[in-house]
């Protein structure tokens, strides 16, 4: 009887960065496994590279050693280019800090990914307009970042992640900037996404954001210091929000 294999997987990842005459130890020998449809929380403290970890795992930052397969495929083998498609086909990015264009309106902000994927006019209004209603933001599709809160913002931040499908959710400190009550409006997307069969991995350093996955990997010195499972706590959504678990 055949398993399914996980959806990523670190194999004794190491990763040391050169600073002059001295060697950073990053991570220190990592083997992870998430499987498809998981949510994770990676905890902390500053240095303990839950930073680096996510980077190696959204491609954008190279394991020194070890190996790192993502849906299936070892991407350390891939070019520049093939690894920019790979993190674009597969990977959706949500930051702390929003990264939204100020004087650019939600819809437009979300298009962005087809923008660069070369999709053409119609298709990239559709699938935005379709991805901000999956948040709860069909009405404000028109707003610009300065007209809407930062609940809101990560709402548009988040549609831009969905919009073009991907099979991983990654989100660094995502409620950082939001207030308790907001932060947990949020993750309530997030636990409707991975219900709707998204992996979701997300960096934390809140432990009461953390009770909302399912698993959590604490990160000591470049190491995994525990990886426990858990029942996770079930964040409730604003009554207004619309349901996420369709396409966008």
């Amino acid at each position: 009887m055949s398993t399914t294999p996980p959806l990523l997987a670190l194999e004794e990842v190491t990763k040391v960065y050169h600073m002059g005459d001295v060697d950073v130890h990053a991570l220190r020998g990592v083997s992870l496994e998430i499987m498809e449809g998981e949510s994770v929380a990676i905890m902390g403290a500053s240095g303990s590279g839950k930073s680096t970890l996510m980077n190696i795992i959204g491609c954008l930052d190279r394991p020194t050693t070890g190996r790192y397969l993502l849906a299936g495929e070892e991407v350390s083998m891939l070019d520049r280019n093939e690894l920019a498609e790979k993190r674009n086909r597969t990977l959706g990015f949500v930051f702390q800090n929003f990264n939204l264009l100020s004087r650019t309106s939600a819809i437009e902000n979300v298009e962005l990914p087809l923008l660069y994927a070369g999709a053409h006019t119609r298709e990239r209004h559709e699938r935005a307009r379709v991805a901000l209603t999956r948040v709860g933001l069909g009405d404000r599709i028109h707003h610009h970042p300065n007209q809407m809160s930062g609940g809101q913002q990560q709402r548009v931040a988040i549609a831009r992640a969905l919009v073009a499908n991907p099979k991983v959710i990654l989100a660094d400190e995502p409620t950082g900037n939001l207030d308790s009550v907001t932060g947990v409006e949020v993750m309530a997307i997030f636990q409707q996404l991975r219900d709707s069969g998204i992996t979701v991995v997300l960096v934390t350093h809140e432990p009461d954001i953390a009770r909302y996955a399912a698993r959590v990997v604490v990160m000591k010195d470049g190491k995994v210091q525990s990886d426990k499972r858990q029942e996770p706590l079930r964040a409730e959504a604003a009554p207004s929000d619309a349901a996420v678990g369709g396409e966008a």
